[in-house]
């Protein structure tokens, strides 16, 4: 009987997780480069004396959907998206190299060239800073090239580049703010093949039906596995009265 009931509660612990990364996902559909979550489960023996039979169910590392989003056009001069696979790197709160798809970045107070949750943009030597009073551009390559306010067009400046990087899927992270790292801990190298779309953002590529078709999926299971540990308890209870009446 122990054995159903392992699988069974186990089982909906599991499932309300899942359910809380599907509504997490749709959430974020409006979210710039957000990538959707998933979650995997797999059945585990419980260890130990007396019990080689019995299992639960666990959720294993909760992964992420790598696809690419639907690229719109903004025309904002600081809106770059990453075409193709790709990511733009970026420093975290811990202060370590971190990765987004969110192109739409803006400027600090000091110049310094920024996501819109204010996570500086690394260029090659460090965090990017642009000149006051200047006209900015993001080249194909993540080159930024600025031109003064009040001189000629032709007086371009080349401020830096953004670090552009494209690690292998299997070595990336998902952390809690959203950002990707790479598992190791160390920073990813430069990819000259990554390219950007100037005046344009990626969208999330959360594909809202089959996060709304899970959702109802999921309530179905948990509702299956809620009316299986109420057999397992009216089990019980049948066979503890059955046990009394032969007493």
């Amino acid at each position: 009987m122990d054995r159903l009931i392992y699988v069974a509660a186990t089982g909906a612990t599991q499932t309300l997780a899942q359910q809380a990364t599907v509504a997490h996902n749709l959430a974020n559909v409006g979210t710039t480069g957000f990538r959707a979550e998933y979650n995997m489960f797999r059945a585990v023996p419980v260890v130990g004396q007396g019990a080689p039979t019995r299992a639960f169910a666990i959720d294993t590392t909760v992964g992420a959907n790598f696809a690419a989003g639907a690229i719109q056009q903004t025309g904002r001069e600081l809106d770059v998206a990453v075409q193709g696979t790709g990511w733009i790197a970026v420093q975290g709160a811990d202060g370590r190299e971190a990765y987004t798809r969110n192109g739409n970045l803006q400027l600090s107070p000091n110049g310094v060239l920024q996501t819109r949750e204010g996570r500086p943009v690394m260029g090659e030597g460090g965090p990017l800073s642009i000149p006051p009073d200047t006209n900015v551009t993001i080249a194909k390559d993540g080159t930024i090239s600025a031109v003064q306010s009040g001189t000629r067009p032709n007086t371009v400046v080349t401020v830096g580049r953004i670090k552009l990087v494209d690690p292998p899927p299997a070595q990336l992270v998902k952390g809690s703010d959203g950002l990707f790292r790479l598992s190791s801990g160390a920073d990813a190298q430069s990819d000259n093949a990554v390219t950007l779309a100037s005046g344009a953002l990626e969208g999330s590529n959360v594909n809202v039906v089959e996060a709304m078709v899970a959702m109802i999926a999921l309530a179905r299971q948990f509702d299956m596995q809620m009316k299986m540990l109420q057999n397992a308890d009216s089990n019980e209870r049948q066979a503890g009265q059955i046990l009394n009446m032969n007493r």
